[in-house]
C-alpha cells in the first residue's frame, strides 16, 4: 500500500495498462503456440498497442482527433495483418485483431480514469477469446427461431417500454408506460418458464412439465395433459400434474403483484403460499400413486413463443380494458359488481384483470376490495379448469381433476373471510 502511494498517478496507470494488455497477450501468445500458423501479436505486440493508445490519450487530452487517428493507424496494421492471414488461409478469423483496437481502446480508457470500463473491456475480452469453442458450440444449439424469440423480447423491453411516456391519460389514469410494464412482465415470466422447458426438454417427465408449464400458463398445461390423458393409462400422473400447474398459479400471482402492488401481495401472500403449498404437494402425491401402467412418460408438450408481438398488444388492450372495466364497476356497481366481474374473467385468461386491478387497488379501489376480487378470480379460473380437465381427458382422470380443482377453488376462497 505504501509503494502505492508513493507512485505517481501515470505510473500506476502505465501499470494497469501494461497488466491488462499483458493479460491479452498472453492469452494470443497461447493460441499461436496451439494454432501452429501464423497469428497477429503477443506477449509484447499487445502491450505496446495499449501503451500506444494510453499515449495518445495524453496527448489528445481533451480532444479526440489525435486518439481517433491513433486507433486508425493501429487498424491500419491489424488490416494488412488480417490481409496477410488471408493469403495462408481463406478461413482465417479476424479475432485477433479486434483484439488489439480493443486493447488500444482500454489504454485510452485507462488516461481518462476509466478503469473499471478499462478491467471490464479487458475480461472481456478475455473470456470471448478463450471460451471460443464453447461459444461456437452453444451458438450451434440455439436455433435461429430461438434467437428471433430474444431479439423480440428485447424488442418490448429495452426498445419499446423506455420510449412511452410515464404519466397518467384521461379520466381512467392511463400510464402508457405502466400498461406496457405490465406486458414486459407478463411475458417476461412466461418467457423464463419457455425457455426453461426447452432446456430441459426431453428431462424431468410429466411433473416437471407440470411445474414449468403452470409459470408459463396454468390453462393451457391443464387442456395439453387433460388431452393427452385421454391416450394414456396413467390417471393419477396427469391429475396430479395437472393440480401442481394449478398451484404454480399462485407463485406466478405472487410475483406478478410483488412487481405491481407490494400492499395487496402483503395481503395475499400468506394465502397464497398456503394454496400453492398445498396445490404442489398433493398433486405431486396423488401423481405418485401407482397406476396400471407404469412405464415412464417423456414430455410432449412445446410450449409457443410467449413473446408474440400480436399477443402482447393484445394482452396490453385487455389490460386496458380490464383498469377501464373494473373502475367502472367500482363507480357504478359497487363491491357486488366487482366481484361478479372477477368470477366472470376466471373464465378467461386472469392475468389482465388480477394485473388491472393492481393499479386500481389504494387508488380508485379499496385494497380489501381489490384482494377479494383477485381471490375470487383465481379461484373461478380453478373451477374453470377442472371443467376443461374434465372435458378433454377421459373419464378416469377427467374425474379426480375436477374434484382436486374444486376443491383448489374453494379453498382459495377461504381467505375471503379474514382478508
Amino acid at each position: 500500500m505504501e509503494l502505492y502511494r508513493s507512485l505517481p498517478p501515470e505510473a500506476v496507470q502505465i501499470l494497469l495498462v501494461l497488466f491488462l494488455s499483458f493479460l491479452v497477450g498472453l492469452e494470443r501468445e497461447e493460441h499461436k503456440a496451439v494454432g501452429g500458423h501464423y497469428a497477429f501479436g503477443g506477449v509484447r505486440t499487445f502491450p505496446l498497442i495499449g501503451l500506444i493508445g494510453y499515449s495518445m490519450a495524453l496527448l489528445s487530452g481533451t480532444q479526440m482527433v489525435p486518439v481517433t487517428l491513433g486507433f486508425l493507424v493501429i487498424a491500419a496494421f491489424l488490416l494488412l495483418s488480417y490481409w496477410h492471414k488471408l493469403s495462408a488461409s481463406v478461413a482465417a478469423g479476424i479475432t485477433t485483431e479486434m483484439s488489439g483496437l480493443t486493447t488500444y481502446l482500454v489504454g485510452a480508457l485507462v488516461y481518462y480514469g476509466h478503469f473499471w470500463m478499462a478491467t471490464a473491456l479487458s475480461v472481456a475480452s478475455l473470456l470471448l477469446l478463450e471460451l471460443k469453442v464453447f461459444l461456437e458450440e452453444l451458438a450451434g444449439r440455439i436455433p435461429g427461431e430461438e434467437i428471433l424469440t430474444f431479439a423480440k423480447f428485447l424488442l418490448l423491453s429495452a426498445v419499446v417500454l423506455p420510449i412511452l411516456p410515464h404519466r397518467e391519460f384521461g379520466p381512467f389514469h392511463i400510464n402508457p408506460f405502466k400498461t406496457w410494464l405490465v406486458v414486459v412482465a407478463v411475458s417476461a415470466i412466461s418467457y423464463a418458464s419457455y425457455v426453461l422447458q426447452k432446456a430441459t426438454k426431453g428431462r424431468g417427465g410429466i411433473l416437471l412439465a407440470s411445474l414449468l408449464g403452470g409459470a408459463y400458463s396454468s390453462t393451457v398445461t391443464t387442456v395439453v395433459l387433460a388431452r393427452r390423458s385421454a391416450r394414456e393409462e396413467r390417471p393419477h400422473l396427469f391429475s396430479g400434474g395437472i393440480l401442481m400447474a394449478c398451484g404454480v398459479m399462485y407463485l406466478r400471482l405472487i410475483a406478478l403483484l410483488g412487481l405491481f402492488n407490494r400492499q395487496l401481495m402483503v395481503m395475499l401472500l400468506p394465502s397464497f403460499l398456503v394454496l400453492a403449498g398445498l396445490a404442489i404437494a398433493s398433486g405431486f402425491l396423488w401423481a405418485r400413486r401407482p397406476d396400471k401402467t407404469e412405464a415412464k412418460l417423456s414430455r410432449e408438450f412445446e410450449p409457443k413463443n410467449p413473446l408474440e408481438l400480436r399477443a402482447a398488444f393484445l394482452f396490453a388492450f385487455l389490460f386496458l380494458l380490464m383498469i377501464t372495466a373494473t373502475q367502472l364497476a367500482v363507480a357504478y356497481l359497487g363491491r357486488a359488481g366487482i366481484n361478479t366481474l372477477a368470477a366472470i374473467m376466471g373464465v378467461t385468461d386472469v392475468d389482465p384483470f388480477i394485473l388491472g386491478i393492481t393499479q386500481t387497488a389504494g387508488a380508485s379501489t379499496a385494497l380489501k376490495l381489490g384482494a377479494e376480487a383477485i381471490l375470487i378470480a383465481a379461484a373461478s379460473n380453478n373451477f374453470v379448469k377442472g371443467i376443461y380437465a374434465y372435458a378433454f381427458a377421459d373419464r378416469k382422470t377427467g374425474i379426480p381433476s375436477i374434484c382436486l380443482l374444486v376443491a383448489l377453488g374453494a379453498l382459495g376462497l377461504v381467505p375471503l373471510f379474514w382478508i
